[in-house]
């Protein structure tokens, strides 16, 4: 991949400012977003179940500017300036993992605020499920696979993933009950 790519394409990427119902209220960079700035913008994040109910997680990219290297939802992205959520996840989902609309059917299960010591972020939180194979874009991810719930109950605070997935799973399996 070329890294000169990337960084031109993140310095130009325009992120949605929104109010805590999601209004928009202005537009900010990609470099603004992430400054410690705490200007709220939108993303959206997709929890992607098999029959199983075992859970697929991604394996961010070793270059992500957030939390490089760690497991983290299917897909979680940003909102493009202009985007509805449902259109924000469809290319999300995209973009990641290779699925299109009629691969999934998202229900959405809540938003609520995350704040980092760089960001905060109004999160709309989507489910479904998929028995296929997804396929991980190298350029965004390094990979995913499935995982079951006690796999992933072993391995919470372990630095294994992201904080930001091991704050929603808590509320994740109150909402999927």
């Amino acid at each position: 991949m070329d890294r000169t790519l990337v960084t031109a394409d993140r310095a130009t990427e325009l992120f949605p400012e929104v109010d805590a119902e999601g209004n928009v209220i202005g537009r900010m960079s990609r470099a603004e977003a992430h400054s410690g700035t705490k200007r709220l913008h939108p993303v959206v994040h997709l929890h992607l179940f098999n029959s199983r109910g075992d859970l697929y997680l991604q394996h961010r990219a070793k270059w992500k500017d957030v939390q490089p290297d760690r497991w983290d939802t299917a897909t979680g992205g940003h909102f493009d300036y202009g985007e509805t959520p449902a259109e924000a996840l469809s290319r999300e989902v995209l973009e990641e993992i290779g699925l299109t609309p009629d691969q999934y059917r998202p229900r959405l299960l809540r938003k609520y605020i995350y704040e980092s010591a760089i960001e905060r972020e109004l999160v709309y939180v989507f489910a479904a499920t998929f028995d296929g194979v997804p396929s991980p874009s190298p350029t965004e991810t390094q990979g995913g696979r499935f995982w079951a719930v006690e796999e992933i109950e072993t391995h919470l605070g372990q630095g294994v993933f992201t904080p930001m997935f091991e704050k929603e799973w808590s509320k994740l399996k109150s909402d999927i009950k």
